[in-house]
């Protein structure tokens, strides 16, 4: 039978402040955390902080793989899309524009590219204003 008192385990020692100790450990990792940001910004020159930071922007469509190598969209396909966008104001319909979407879509057939990736490919194309910029 093994007894808790004959155990090798170390027991962590009492502390009546516990919630100060970790008030305290969180502050001093704060402060560590500051240091190091301020020691990597130190380096950096005005300059850098005028310029937009395009890290981590990201496209909310993910393209779809696809079996051909060599795939591009012709101008004609893009332009065809582009005569009829949709800029996201009241007066506008979205379901309307989607049923003319799609239907656009489905007159375009591209070997080694499913009807989906097409779609994908052309929405952006299809909105302005306010929809792309929420796109």
């Amino acid at each position: 039978m093994h007894r808790r008192s004959q155990g090798s385990q170390a027991l962590v020692p009492f502390d009546p402040e516990i919630e100060a100790a970790a008030r305290r450990l969180s502050r001093e990792a704060r402060r560590k955390k500051r240091a190091e940001v301020s020691m990597a910004e130190a380096h950096r020159v005005l300059r850098d902080y005028a310029l937009p930071q395009a890290s981590g922007i990201t496209s909310s469509i993910v393209s779809p793989a696809v079996e051909a190598n060599n795939l591009e969209l012709i101008p004609a396909l893009i332009s065809f899309v582009e005569r009829e966008q949709f800029a996201g104001h009241k007066s506008e319909n979205p379901n309307a524009h989607l049923r003319k979407f799609l239907a656009k879509c489905d007159t375009i057939k591209i070997n080694g590219a499913s009807s989906d990736a097409i779609r994908l490919w052309l929405f952006p194309f299809s909105l302005r204003d306010r929809a792309s910029d929420w796109l």
